[in-house]
């Protein structure tokens, strides 16, 4: 397995808490869910973004809506339910746990 395989893997493992916890600020365009996440160095491509967006959806996690655009077609804009906040609040207790125990077995080497 290559270095780079590897940090995908583990990109796309952290994703859905990414996109969960960036739409708790507020609702998104596609686009900029996007830039947010590269401007966080998470980079990602729409054709991973928008198959997890629409799991999301598809649990209850996620709504949108369409608003017209001044520049082109209509947009279709992305929002955190509440039991996509909830769902939020119990991944980022298994994060937050999950990292506690990584950096533990890191610095016991």
């Amino acid at each position: 397995m290559s270095v780079e395989n590897a940090n995908a893997q583990m990109r796309k493992g952290v994703l859905e808490l990414c996109i969960l916890s960036v739409l708790s600020r507020g609702d998104a365009y596609t686009t900029d869910l996007i830039n947010t996440l590269k401007d966080a160095k998470m980079i990602v491509v729409e054709g991973t973004l928008y198959p997890m967006l629409n799991r999301q959806k598809n649990a209850g996690f996620l709504s949108y809506r369409w608003e017209e655009s001044p520049q082109g077609p209509p947009r279709k804009y992305y929002a955190i339910t509440e039991q996509g906040r909830e769902y939020l609040s119990d991944i980022d207790k298994g994060w937050a746990q999950l990292v506690e125990t990584v950096n533990a077995i890191r610095n016991n080497q």
